[in-house]
């Protein structure tokens, strides 16, 4: 029986000029299991945050130590991220996930029984909070380059299009289902679920086909690779300024578990309904971002820095909103932008790293996107504190404006400077 394996000399970027159709992915069985398993952790992982988020508010009433929890959710991203690339180059994807997620599960049984005693504290919770963020460290690069491994080289596209915009739609679908469950049954029914979740997770991965994997071509071990990932990003402006937006965005806009918890009871005095609410709106917005990011088969830089500069306009006018449902309104925008952006901002990092180094590049994206988040939690419930809920999140969105617009013009700037020396080529 002939096979559907690519040769092994298959350029990946071969595949991407005959552009196959979004949906091409899902006729393999490997790829359907893979997506289930990305789109249950992404929600299990996020719910995890945001129950976490909700028990630091209400030990500490605080949402300055909300940004603390943030940051030690995500400040393990920036220390752990280099090395964890090196780790998805050199060994076995599959195995690296099977661990986290077991990490995962350990984790969120463990609070359950904490939070479910009553004798849980502000100093376990953040202990929680850093351990997550270390371990997400390694699983999500490993996520992001498996992909590669469940398709192959000639649906790589749409399969990268289809798992960004989906994990992305369980990061805002994970807080919305958190949220209700805090207010229903409380923060320990949220981690438990979360457990639950971990098991599906876990069952999904030791139901993938090994035989019908396409493994990819483990980087060489030596001196040298662990800053193989710096010196590809920096030999590539345009990769490192997408990159570098993505960080930005992360710092400026990605602000939501201490925003929306202010908002509920600061500005509309709903509690933790109206954060489930609020955080099921934005989720809402989000799958309208993921289908609409999935149709689209490639955005293009000014595209990407489109949907970022709008990605902070609707946070901007969000915080002006004069009414609640005005405001709810607002939200769904956030949430479609949110999804439109890292969408395509991931999908084309993703494409632009050759294969032997995707994980390492992707290990340079990710933890700059959510430790920019880290700090972006640092810095709302700074402002939050000092200057009030909407003032707060009018300068986060502004902040979000000037980041798309000084990358925008660095990308027009490199690329009229790379036609100059193009043409000087030529006239030579």
């Amino acid at each position: 029986m002939p096979s559907d394996r690519p040769n092994s000399e298959q350029s990946v970027h071969l595949s991407h000029d005959s552009q196959p159709r979004w949906y091409q992915p899902l006729t393999r069985h490997n790829y359907r299991l893979f997506l289930g398993m990305q789109v249950a952790g992404s929600v299990g992982v996020w719910m995890q945050r945001l129950a976490q988020d909700w028990m630091v508010l209400q030990l500490t009433g605080s949402p300055a130590a909300v940004g603390v929890a943030v940051a030690l959710q995500f400040l393990p991203m920036l220390i752990v991220g280099p090395l964890s690339g090196l780790v998805v180059d050199l060994f076995p994807k599959r195995r690296i996930m099977m661990v986290c997620q077991s990490v995962i599960v350990v984790l969120a049984l463990g609070l359950a029984a904490w939070v479910a005693s009553g004798t849980i504290t502000v100093w376990a919770v953040y202990a929680s909070c850093v351990a997550l963020g270390v371990t997400s460290a390694i699983d999500g690069p490993a996520r992001q380059v498996f992909v590669n491994e469940v398709v192959g080289d000639a649906a790589l596209r749409p399969a990268i299009g289809l798992n960004n915009a989906l994990s992305q739609l369980g990061a805002m679908a994970g807080p919305a289902l958190s949220g209700v469950l805090i207010a229903q049954a409380g923060p320990a029914a949220a981690f438990a679920a979360n457990a639950a979740i971990g098991v599906l997770v876990l069952g999904l991965i030791a139901a993938i086909r090994t035989a019908e994997l396409f493994p990819g071509i483990p980087a060489a071990r030596g001196r040298g690779q662990l800053l193989a990932g710096f010196a590809y990003v920096r030999e590539r402006p345009r990769l490192l300024l997408l990159i570098l937006l993505a960080g930005l965005l992360g710092a400026f806009g990605m602000n939501g578990p201490v925003v929306l918890a202010a908002f509920a009871e600061r500005v509309w005095h709903n509690g933790v309904e109206g954060f489930g609410l609020f955080n099921t709106v934005s989720a809402v917005g989000a799958l309208a971002g993921a289908l609409l990011a999935a149709r689209l088969r490639n955005m293009g830089r000014r595209g990407i820095v489109a949907a970022a500069g709008l990605f902070g306009l609707s946070q901007l006018v969000a915080a002006l909103m004069p009414t609640l449902p005005l405001f709810i309104a607002m939200l769904v925008v956030v949430g479609l932008m949110t999804l439109l952006f890292l969408t395509s901002a991931a999908t084309a990092v993703q494409l632009e790293a050759g294969p032997a180094i995707r994980g390492r590049v992707m290990a340079l994206y990710l933890p700059l996107l959510l430790g920019g988040h880290a700090l972006g939690g640092l810095l709302a419930g700074w402002l939050t504190e000092q200057f009030g809920v909407r003032t707060g999140l009018v300068v986060t969105g502004g902040l979000c404006m000037l980041s798309a617009a000084a990358i925008g013009f660095l990308l027009w700037r490199h690329g009229r400077a790379a036609k100059a020396r193009e043409a000087g080529l030529t006239e030579s």
